[in-house]
């Protein structure tokens, strides 16, 4: 039996994965502010906030990736 994506995934991926949108949506929001109120600081602070959501994301993909594999070996053990 299939089981839907979110399901089967571990806690602390859900966690990466929502941290890295929320850290990437708050830069975008800052660069944005940034932008509007012409503060060339408050600018470029945003990168490193959307870099750290980005780093997020990629940690996301690789507990992701160590859960499937993991699956995959306990099923293969099985058959």
């Amino acid at each position: 039996m299939l089981n839907d994506f979110w399901d089967t995934a571990p806690p602390a991926y859900k966690y990466a994965v929502f941290g890295g949108m929320g850290l990437t949506a708050l830069g975008i929001i800052i660069i944005v502010l940034g932008a509007v109120s012409s503060n060339p600081s408050l600018t470029f602070a945003g990168l490193p906030v959307i870099g750290a959501g980005l780093i997020a994301h990629m940690t996301s993909l690789m507990l992701r990736g160590r859960a499937v594999r993991k699956a995959l070996k306990e099923a293969e053990k099985r058959k």
